[in-house]
């Protein structure tokens, strides 16, 4: 009786360990969106520095453009990174800061890989739009961007069920 008893009692806790380990590793909603957010401010600027000296009419130099996009959304990317320390913290990281630089060097290593395989003015042909359209966009748009997760380009956690 004593051994189905502890028996009982150890399965019980390892399916509450487990579902806390579980909503430990897996992304809210919130978080998702802030990946994503990472991720296309990583992707602007690998465009912005790949591209910065691509010729346009009016002198625009997409390196700033991306520069003063960041500039006018500090905010917005600022909580993103807030909401991702957070995340690694809760996780149990070590270091959420060096989880969070990882995460941006693979982001950026992803879109710079393309850059590699094309030629300059095919990889800037092709992704030049992004700068430009993201640096038209309100708070709102950028989140609502973010918060898209498209199948092409899915966060690196699962999202956890609601």
């Amino acid at each position: 009786m004593r051994y189905i008893v502890l028996t009982s009692v150890l399965i019980v806790l390892m399916e509450i360990s487990g579902a806390a380990w579980a909503s430990s590793s897996c992304y809210t909603q919130a978080e998702a969106e802030a990946e994503q957010g990472i991720r296309i401010h990583s992707e602007l600027m690998v465009i912005g520095l790949n591209c910065q000296n691509m010729h346009f009419k009016d002198g625009t130099n997409l390196y700033l453009k991306y520069r003063n996009f960041t500039q006018e959304n500090v905010d917005i990317f600022a909580g993103y990174e807030d909401r991702l320390m957070a995340y690694y913290k809760k996780r149990g990281d070590k270091d959420p800061e060096a989880s969070l630089n990882t995460l941006r060097t693979l982001l950026a290593n992803n879109i710079s890989n393309s850059a590699a395989r094309m030629k300059p003015d095919q990889f800037c042909n092709r992704y030049v739009g992004r700068i430009f359209k993201a640096s038209s966009m309100d708070g709102g748009a950028i989140k609502k961007w973010a918060g898209t997760i498209y199948p092409s380009h899915p966060v690196s956690n699962p999202i956890c069920e609601q």
